[in-house]
């Protein structure tokens, strides 16, 4: 089982918050750079057997380190809670998350598309009818449904976080992917995809989450350095009063 050390997350975390212009990090408004509560170690325990799973070693020791969720990637990590004695993940997307299935392997190593099966939508030039051409629109658009939206198409995924526009992110947790960060792209007919470091190798959570922090400090510092700059630039002969 693959482990991280969590030891600087919260104090990063905090320096962000109080850095000017933290509003302006894309998704902060709606996590506002908060973390919930870590698991205990017998919760963990109780969400693991509920679903007769052992979560990926870097995610499995966030919660038990770090948090159930909040300040994360795009809109925040969807935070897990106990709902009615039902361990379950809560979030915009995070019911794609099928709890009953999560123990069942993703079988995928490379991205695919569900839409590749399908022909290509009907053509209003070949209907004499604007009736026959809506009828045939709308059974395609059914078919698409049935065969891109299939669940099955999810299994052992557990689904992490939103990007806005109906796109997401998720932990592959069984499976020969298992442990790796996937895009679910079908919003825009793009299907699924693993996410990749720059070095091409797939993310796992850990770098997935640390990505998102460089980024958010590197994009303030920017904002700060440019800041300075104009300040700078003002004082300057040939600037200002």
């Amino acid at each position: 089982m693959t482990h991280a050390d969590w030891l600087d997350v919260r104090e990063r975390l905090s320096l962000l918050a109080a850095a000017p212009g933290a509003g302006a990090v894309f998704g902060s408004a709606s996590h506002g750079w908060k973390l919930e509560p870590p698991l205990g170690a017998e919760e963990l325990v109780e969400v693991e057997a509920q679903l007769r799973i052992e979560l990926p070693g870097e995610y499995r020791s966030f919660l038990l380190q770090v948090g159930c969720g909040g300040a994360g990637p795009a809109y925040g990590i969807f935070p897990v809670r106990r709902v009615d004695g039902r361990w379950q993940w809560d979030g915009d997307g995070a019911e794609l998350t099928d709890l009953d299935t999560l123990d069942q392997p993703f079988p995928h190593v490379e991205a695919f598309n569900p839409a590749d099966r399908l022909p290509a939508p009907p053509d209003e030039a070949d209907f004499d009818s604007i009736e026959k051409f809506n009828a045939a629109e709308d059974a395609y658009w059914k078919q698409y449904d049935m065969i891109v939206c299939d669940p099955r198409h999810s299994i052992g995924l557990l689904y992490l976080c939103h990007l806005g526009c109906a796109y997401r992110e998720a932990l592959v947790i069984t499976g020969p992917a298992r442990g790796q960060m996937w895009a679910d792209n079908t919003a825009s007919d793009a299907g699924f995809e693993p996410l990749y470091d720059d070095d091409r190798k797939p993310l796992g959570f850990s770098r997935w989450y640390r990505r998102w922090l460089d980024a958010a400090e590197d994009q303030l510092a920017e904002a700060a350095g440019s800041v300075i700059s104009s300040e700078d630039e003002g004082d300057a002969p040939g600037f200002g009063a």
